[in-house]
């Protein structure tokens, strides 16, 4: 067999490796080819300030709701009552009181990016049966009350704080892997908790416990917060209020099964006040039992209760007959002359135009038909010259009958253009039409209400993106100076919906401390004295909704 010879390596050339990678051994760094070439780190491209600022907000926001979520809440006993509560993220702030099965209670209690949730968990059995039996211990309650919310909230002030922090704190570890942006994540979790409740201790408003707004089957038991009169009379408004709602809510779940109706109070009139009905006949089921639950003294309808005003749709007004109270209406746009001729025959119903004056459940209405006849909701020229000729004719009739010694308390007009030519000649002037409620004090004290449509916007209800909502008003006026001393807002849901909402509100001068509106005077032209308030006008409509 033959030997292949594989070449040694010269021992001088092995010698020359071994001395080369020995000597590239022995060579600083600093001496290496490849310092010289740019590192991995060097070739990334660093964030841009405003991607890395966006994040870490992430963060924090989201953290400090996870943490919000997760720990942030606290259990209060509040009277009889064992309670939970939380604060949450909120655009637009106030206080939600969650008393289940019954519904909610919404109050504007403050303007801050949280919102303050109260879950009514239980009743101690034994208290609450022994305050609903003994009203007497009601005396001590609503200090007792007080102190238990203070104490509450600063528990949850603390918790919160401690929440928000761990929060966003863990939230920036698992994103940033890195102590320092994590405790900059808490850190302005922190600020932004503090600054939260700088904002909403400043906006605080304790009298939001006499507005607020009912929801569930709490709407159908207004008489949660009390009466018109006793809110009106009552001197440490947060403190009795809020006792009553306890007291009340006790009572509440002592009757869950029959629910209390409102109560009555003698020293008020309420009036029931509707509009733009438009042929839906589901309004007078609606009508009738509002009239029956509230005990209502009178109904006014500020117009368009037809969609045609054809004589056709005159069996429509029958059961105005039967509704319970007495019916006060003027003409709308909708509604013929024939409309009106038809209500004119029909037995306690108050047809009222051109002025003309009736007193009904001992307040003075005066009122003037829609100049306009317009079923199609076509545009007119000069409609809205032609509303306000109306509203000055019954602005110079309301001036004649003060002169004579017979003030009207309400005036009643459709159109709203119309109704601001009455300001300075009555103390409330009501209409409708423009198919959504609102409320402004005018420039010489007049109060225009402006009501939602009763009817949902009858066979209009679903020309937009949601139904309309059925809306009314219930408003106490004092028996003896005949003014407004609150309303109601009810609104129900539309077409197909099953929501039910009750708010309450009161005028400015009727707010506990200040000071009482003088009664009117017999002058010939009366100049009310304008309400401390802020209103915001409604832009005045020649359409024909």
């Amino acid at each position: 067999m033959a030997r292949v010879r594989v070449p040694r390596t010269p021992p001088a050339t092995r010698s020359s490796h071994r001395s080369r990678w020995s000597l590239t051994s022995l060579t600083p760094r600093s001496w290496r080819p490849d310092r010289a070439r740019p590192t991995a780190l060097e070739l990334t491209r660093r964030p841009h300030p405003w991607t890395a600022a966006l994040g870490l907000t992430a963060v924090v926001l989201f953290g400090a709701w996870l943490g919000l979520l997760i720990v942030g809440n606290v259990r209060v006993p509040v009277g009889p009552m064992n309670t939970t509560m939380t604060l949450r993220p909120s655009l637009t702030g106030g206080t939600k009181i969650n008393i289940s099965p019954l519904g909610a209670l919404s109050l504007d209690s403050h303007t801050a990016p949280v919102r303050l949730d109260v879950n009514v968990d239980q009743l101690d059995p034994e208290r609450s049966q022994a305050l609903v039996d003994h009203p007497e211990r009601l005396s001590g309650l609503q200090d007792e009350v007080a102190q238990d919310v203070q104490h509450g909230t600063l528990d949850l002030a603390v918790r919160s704080g401690v929440a928000v922090v761990s929060g966003a704190t863990a939230l920036g570890l698992a994103v940033y892997r890195r102590p320092r942006p994590a405790l900059a994540a808490g850190g302005l979790a922190l600020a932004l908790l503090t600054a939260s409740g700088a904002t909403a201790y400043a906006t605080w408003n304790p009298e939001s416990v006499l507005e607020p707004r009912f929801s569930g089957l709490l709407s159908s038991a207004p008489s949660l917060v009390g009466n018109a009169r006793s809110i009106v009379t009552e001197f440490d408004v947060y403190q009795q209020e809020l006792a009553r709602l306890v007291t009340n809510v006790t009572k509440l779940y002592d009757v869950t099964s029959t629910l209390p109706a409102y109560q009555p109070d003698p020293t008020t009139v309420r009036v029931l006040h509707v509009s733009d009905i438009h042929l839906n006949p589901a309004s007078w089921k609606i009508i009738a039992s509002l009239v029956e639950q509230y005990k209502v003294d009178v109904i006014v309808d500020s117009g368009d209760t037809m969609d045609h005003g054809t004589t056709a749709e005159n069996g429509f007004l029958d059961p105005v007959a039967d509704l319970g109270a007495p019916y006060v209406w003027v003409r709308g746009n909708h509604d013929s002359q024939a409309t009106q001729r038809y209500l004119e025959r029909m037995k306690n119903v108050h047809v009222l135009d051109d002025g003309r004056a009736v007193t009904v459940a001992g307040l003075r209405f005066a009122g003037i038909g829609d100049p306009q006849f317009t079923p199609d909701r076509s545009s007119v020229p000069g409609a809205g010259a032609t509303q306000e000729a109306a509203g000055d004719r019954l602005a110079a009739a309301l001036r004649a009958q003060t002169a004579a010694g017979t003030p009207a308390d309400v005036a009643v007009v459709h159109e709203p253009s119309a109704a601001r030519r009455t300001d300075g000649t009555v103390p409330l002037v009501l209409s409708g039409h423009l198919h959504h409620e609102d409320t402004e004090v005018m420039k010489n004290g007049t109060r225009l209400r402006i009501e939602g449509s009763t009817g949902g916007s009858g066979l209009r209800a679903v020309e937009g993106k949601y139904p309309d909502p059925i809306e009314a008003s219930i408003l106490y006026l004092d028996r003896d100076s005949h003014r407004l001393q609150a309303w109601d807002e009810i609104k129900l849901g539309g077409l197909g919906l099953t929501t039910a909402e009750v708010s309450r509100h009161l005028p400015k001068e009727n707010q506990p401390g200040a000071s009482p509106a003088p009664s009117t005077t017999s002058t010939p032209i009366p100049t009310l004295p304008p309400t401390p308030s802020s209103p915001t006008p409604s832009t005045p409509s020649t359409a024909s909704p």
